[in-house]
């Protein structure tokens, strides 16, 4: 017994200093926070106004020459009810499942306040959720971001205190029920009641306030047109929240959830064209950015992808709420001559197929996107071919995810092998894809006819860029795509296969136009978008342009970029006919069955991708890259560049072959032996030179790891020589610097 009371003791003496070591730790990170954003909180707070709690304004999308693109409101958005017009049910239901002691307490909940800080100390700063009362989630969503960090959470008590100073409780609540979101472009309890039930919210039955009322917790989870059911439980704790609080009888609760529940919804036709769907994407996906969402392109399981996906597609849905009624003015890039000549290029090339689906769309579609090289903007955008009817129910050049066939070998593949050491004279094999899907194992030890890298590009070769993808390995490989943004690349996508463009989901127009761009400016790569101004409510200025990264090296992108150019001369391209002045690159892609047909090309200025397939994948006969795809990028490219001042691509670097230091003015293809030409010597020493510099930093460097490294990259170097001789030299001189570094 005695120890028992001995243990308690210590238990207790434990417990006091445990909570005295939080308390002070809050107090520690708080209180500097709480010092600095109280003054800003009085000041802003001071300065707002009814009008600054009104979800009513409308935002504004306007051309690279400032003419109006279009206008977005939400839906009833205008509609706003004063304390007295809000039902009694709707103030009830809201306080019941919310916040239960809001007419009592000063804005904030002080038990709330201390179980949040301990929580955050003892998860180590991770955990800052909960204890928002009504207030605080106004404040929120009028005055401050939703990243969810401490100092945000600080701002929120500050600003939470000084609106309640400034405004009575019966305000506070009728701001928050009309500012509230219920998904769907819907602000408001009236917004609300008019788009699900059709009536106004005076009008709505106990069942459908609690219903409604349950939505803004998790609007996209809570959607009542895509997930009816989904709120149904949350009304049921409404209701019971209600009778809990003696708001409602017991009976009630009863009588409301016996009722049935009826949606009758307003669907609102949005006909908007594709330049405008393209920028009131990037305007929402910026507003992301702002906001704190972490855009990720790189993903451990699918399950990891698909968490991802959910979290990204509530707060897409948020965030383009937030665009329709925040009154934001927003320029963009979009050139109206340009798409108008874009359009056409898509309808005059697919015009001989009328064939339509059962929603009165083209059954063959096309898609395409300009990319101003100099800018990394998009300056025209088309997401399929002009309905007469007016609708476009999808723009494809940035929501349709489709295999890019041969068009991502460069990127994946060939530009990768580049920068390890092949050069565009280097011989590769061309195996047997079919007996490599076979033998995985056995890849790299297989025979195939003989090619230069070049001419692998040309020809579009499917043996050589397997061959050359399991070498590189499908990380490395597809790792550029995850450094340039591409969206959906995952997990499963892993495997040879990518290296045809067969990947699980895909990728669009947009994307691949943003990445030749990339190989376009040196490698240097900047996420598009075509915006180029956001102002906000007050005016404020909050665009930023996205930062540029270095992607590919220089020297290897100016490299494919001359590589490409022959795909167009004398490659699977050559039938498109180029007869510009200006330098044109770029690839072909077709996948399997010619379900998909791509061509993505850049001149000095401008690079395009564009897209022909149909929406549910089926065979199209004479439909491969080189085809309808390339038609559309001639006949807009051409016009594009027509009176251009750049007909010649920018080179920084000088790609050195050796020609001078070994065999200086002789002719390259001058046989030196059966087999083995001038060329051939002259890029086999280049090789030998490479993997001499490397030994050099296997000497210098003195982390083990990088000088791994090095000796990884000299061994593929030696494996790339074609003379034996040379190649045995080489190897017997790895073993030697293995022996000395690594033994």
């Amino acid at each position: 017994m005695k120890f028992l009371k001995r243990l308690f003791k210590i238990l207790l003496f434990l417990s006091i200093t445990a909570i005295l070591a939080l308390g002070g730790a809050v107090i520690y990170k708080v209180y500097p926070l709480y010092e600095e954003y109280s003054q800003e909180a009085k000041k802003i707070v001071e300065e707002s106004n009814t009008n600054t709690f009104k979800r009513n304004l409308t935002s504004y999308f306007y051309d690279d020459e400032g003419s109006l693109l279009t206008e977005l409101s939400g839906n009833g958005s205008k509609i706003y009810l004063t304390f007295d017009e809000i039902p009694e049910n709707v103030v009830n239901a809201f306080i019941a499942i919310e916040d239960r002691r809001f007419w009592e307490h000063k804005g904030i909940d002080i038990k709330g306040m201390i179980r949040v800080g301990v929580e955050f100390v003892a998860s180590g700063g991770e955990t800052v959720h909960g204890a928002s009362t009504i207030t605080q989630q106004l404040v929120r969503n009028v005055f401050i971001t939703k990243e969810v960090t401490l100092e945000r959470k600080v701002k929120e008590i500050c600003y939470a205190l000084e609106v309640e100073k400034k405004y009575s409780k019966e305000e506070i609540i009728e701001f928050y029920i009309n500012n509230i979101y219920f998904a769907n472009n819907c602000y408001g309890i009236e917004a609300a009641a008019q788009f699900y039930f059709n009536k106004p919210a005076s009008e709505l039955s106990l069942n459908e306030t609690a219903y409604l009322c349950a939505v803004p917790n998790s609007p996209s989870y809570y959607d009542p047109l895509k997930n009816s059911g989904n709120a149904l439980p949350r009304r049921d704790k409404v209701l019971k929240d209600m009778q809990e609080c003696e708001m409602i009888t017991e009976t009630q609760r009863i009588q409301a959830l016996r009722e049935d529940l009826v949606l009758n919804e307003k669907k609102p036709i949005e006909i908007k064209d594709y330049e405008t769907t393209y920028a009131i994407d990037c305007a929402i996906r910026y507003l992301m950015k702002l906001d704190g969402f972490l855009f990720r392109s790189s993903f451990a399981t699918m399950e990891d992808y698909n968490f991802y996906m959910e979290t990204y597609n509530q707060s897409y849905e948020r965030l383009r709420a937030e665009l329709y009624t925040g009154g934001y003015v927003i320029q963009t890039t979009l050139n109206k001559e340009k798409q108008k000549l874009l359009q056409e290029s898509v309808d005059n090339a697919l015009a001989f197929d009328e064939e339509m689906t059962e929603n009165g769309q083209f059954a063959l579609q096309g898609a395409a996107t300009v990319v101003n090289n100099e800018t990394g903007k998009v300056e025209a955008i088309v997401g399929g071919r002009t309905q007469n009817n007016g609708t476009y129910t999808l723009n494809r050049a940035y929501q349709s995810y489709r295999q890019p066939g041969s068009s991502i070998k460069p990127l994946i593949v060939y530009l990768p092998a580049l920068e390890r050491g092949y050069t565009d004279r280097s011989a590769v094999t061309d195996i047997n894809v079919e007996k490599a899907k076979e033998e995985p194992e056995k890849v790299l030890e297989m025979y195939g006819a003989k090619t230069t890298l070049r001419a692998a590009v040309e020809s579009s070769k499917n043996g050589v860029a397997w061959r050359l993808f399991c070498e590189i390995t499908p990380e490395a490989g597809l790792s550029y795509l995850q450094d340039m943004s591409f969206a959906r690349i995952v997990p499963d996508d892993f495997y040879p296969a990518s290296s045809l463009g067969g990947l699980t989901y895909g990728t669009t127009t947009v994307e691949m136009a943003n990445a030749y761009s990339c190989v376009a400016n040196h490698g240097k790569f900047q996420q598009t978008d075509c915006i180029i101004s956001i102002l906000d409510k007050y005016g404020e200025e909050l665009y930023e342009p996205y930062e540029t990264r270095q992607v590919y090296e220089a020297e290897q992108a100016e490299l494919m970029i001359d590589i490409l150019q022959g795909v167009i001369k004398k490659g699977t391209a050559r039938k498109m006919g180029w007869k510009s002045t200006v330098e044109a690159a770029g690839k072909t892609g077709t996948t399997n069955n010619s379900k998909d047909g791509w061509f993505v090309g850049v001149t000095p200025d401008y690079a395009m991708a564009v897209w022909v397939g149909y929406d549910m994948p089926r065979e199209l006969n004479n439909l491969y890259g080189g085809s309808y795809p390339a038609q559309i990028w001639k006949d807009a490219m051409e016009a594009l560049v027509e009176g251009s001042e750049h007909e010649r691509f920018e080179t920084t670097t000088e790609i050195v072959n050796g020609d001078e230091k070994y065999y200086p003015g002789r002719d390259g293809s001058e046989v030196l032996s059966p087999g083995y030409t001038v060329q051939n010597y002259r890029d086999d020493h280049a090789l030998a030179d490479r993997i001499e510099a490397l030994i050099a930093q296997i000497a210098q460097e003195t982390d083990r790891g990088q000088q791994e490294a090095y000796y990884e990259q000299a061994k593929a170097l030696v494996e790339q020589i074609y003379g034996q001789t040379l190649k045995g030299a080489q190897r017997r001189r790895l073993e030697e610097v293995y022996g000395t570094y690594f033994n």
